[in-house]
C-alpha cells in the first residue's frame, strides 16, 4: 500500500510539472491551433508517464531497448526540471515587465529561457561524467606510525544499474588503480536497483582493485529497499569485504562499518557502536552511508566518520535542501566536536544522469597525525 501511495505521489508531481509546462508554452507562444494543441498534449502526456512506465519495465527486464527507454525517461526528468524552473522564471519576469511597463516580447523571453535550460542540461549531462579526484587530509589522534601518510580511497553513490553499469565500473576501477591506495572504502549505493541485471557482471571490475588492506563495503539505502542478499553476494563475489555492523582492526586502526537499515534507528545505532567496544586509545573510522546522528558517533569516541548519500543535491537548488536536512554536514570535511566528518558528493547519479552546481568525485584520504 505504501509503495502504491509513493508511486501515486510521484506521478501526481510529474503530471503537475508537465501541465505547468504546457500552460506556459501555449501562453507565451500564443498557440491556439487545435492540431498543435493536441500534438503538444499528446507529447507531454506520454512524457509525463514515461518515467513510471520505464521504471516498472526496468525492474523486470534488462534488455537494450529497456535500458535506452529508462535512460531517456530519466534524462527527460532532468530537462523537465530545468524547463519548469524556466517557466516559473518566465512568469516572474513577465509579471515584472507588466508591473513596470517594460517592453519585452513574450515569445523571445520564452525562447531565451528554453535555450538556456537546454544548454544547462547539456552541461549537466557532461559534468556528471567528469569525475574529479578530491584529496583530503584526515588528522587522527594516536595514529600508528605504520598508517602515517598512507592513503584510502572513498567512493560512494555509484548507482550501477540501467543507466550506468559495467563500463562505468571499469572506468572507476581504472581511476582508483591509478591512485594506488592502501585501502579502499565503498560507502553504499553501489547499485541503483538493477534487480533484473547481472549484478556479478556489473560489479566484477572492482575485483581488479589491488590494495594493501583490501576493499571494504557498507550498504546504502539502494541496497536495502528490499532483500539485500543479492547485492551482498555480488559484492563478496568480487572479493570485497562487507562490513555488516562490525569492527575490524588493521595495524592499530579501527575500521567500523554499519549498514544503512540497521543504523537508521538512533537507539539501535548507539547500541551497535557500544557493543563493538571501541578502543578510545586507538584511532577509529566509521563508515556510515548517511551523515546523521553525528552526536552518537561523537559520544562513542569515534575519531572520524565518512559518509555519502546526499549527492550534495546533485542538481541546481537541491543543495540548499540537503544542507538544511543534514544541518550543513551534507558535503565536505568538517568538525562536530571531537568528531571529524567528511561527506562526499558521490561518484554517480540517481535519476537524471546530470549534475549541475555539484561535482562527482573520488575521494583520496591521506592519514596523518594532528599538529
Amino acid at each position: 500500500m505504501r509503495f502504491f501511495l509513493f508511486v501515486g505521489i510521484v506521478q501526481s508531481i510529474l503530471f503537475f510539472g508537465h501541465w505547468f509546462l504546457y500552460k506556459t508554452l501555449i501562453s507565451f507562444f500564443g498557440v491556439t491551433y487545435p492540431a498543435k494543441l493536441l500534438t503538444l498534449r499528446i507529447v507531454l502526456g506520454v512524457l509525463s508517464i514515461s518515467f513510471i512506465g520505464s521504471s516498472f519495465l526496468s525492474f523486470r527486464y534488462s534488455t537494450l531497448p529497456v535500458r535506452y527507454l529508462y535512460t531517456a525517461s530519466v534524462s527527460w526528468l532532468g530537462i523537465l526540471y530545468l524547463l519548469v524552473l524556466a517557466s516559473a522564471l518566465a512568469w516572474i519576469i513577465w509579471g515584472a515587465v507588466k508591473l513596470f511597463h517594460f517592453s519585452l516580447d513574450r515569445r523571445t523571453l520564452m525562447i531565451g529561457l528554453i535555450v538556456f535550460s537546454l544548454m544547462a542540461g547539456l552541461y549537466g549531462f557532461w559534468n556528471a561524467t567528469a569525475i574529479r579526484i578530491k584529496t583530503i587530509t584526515l588528522p587522527l589522534p594516536n595514529l600508528p606510525e605504520v598508517w602515517k601518510d598512507k592513503t584510502a580511497v572513498w567512493i560512494s553513490d555509484i548507482h550501477l544499474g540501467q543507466v550506468r553499469n559495467h563500463r562505468f565500473a571499469q572506468d572507476i576501477t581504472k581511476k582508483i588503480q591509478d591512485l594506488r591506495p592502501d585501502i579502499v572504502f565503498i560507502g553504499g549505493d553501489l547499485f541503483d536497483g538493477g534487480e533484473a541485471m547481472d549484478l556479478n557482471h556489473m560489479v566484477q571490475p572492482f575485483s581488479q582493485i589491488s590494495s594493501t588492506y583490501g576493499s571494504h563495503f557498507i550498504t546504502g539505502n539502494h541496497e536495502e529497499f528490499y532483500d539485500n542478499t543479492p547485492y551482498l553476494n555480488a559484492v563478496r563475489q568480487a572479493g570485497i569485504r562487507v562490513l555488516n555492523n562490525e569492527k575490524v582492526e588493521l595495524d592499530g586502526l579501527q575500521i567500523i562499518g554499519v549498514g544503512f537499515r540497521d543504523s537508521r534507528n538512533r537507539q539501535q545505532f548507539r547500541a551497535m557502536l557500544h557493543r563493538m567496544k571501541i578502543d578510545l586509545q586507538k584511532p577509529s573510522i566509521l563508515l556510515k552511508h548517511v551523515p546523521h546522528d553525528l552526536e552518537i558517533a561523537r559520544d562513542e569516541g569515534i575519531s572520524a566518520q565518512i559518509s555519502g548519500h546526499t549527492h550534495q543535491g546533485q542538481v541546481f537548488l537541491f543543495r540548499f535542501i540537503t544542507s538544511w536536512i543534514y544541518k550543513g554536514y551534507d558535503y565536505g570535511l568538517k568538525r562536530f566536536g571531537d568528531l571529524l566528518i567528511y561527506t562526499s558528493s558521490g561518484v554517480g547519479t540517481w535519476g537524471p544522469p546530470m549534475r549541475i552546481d555539484t561535482e562527482p568525485e573520488i575521494v583520496v584520504i591521506r592519514f596523518n597525525k594532528p599538529r
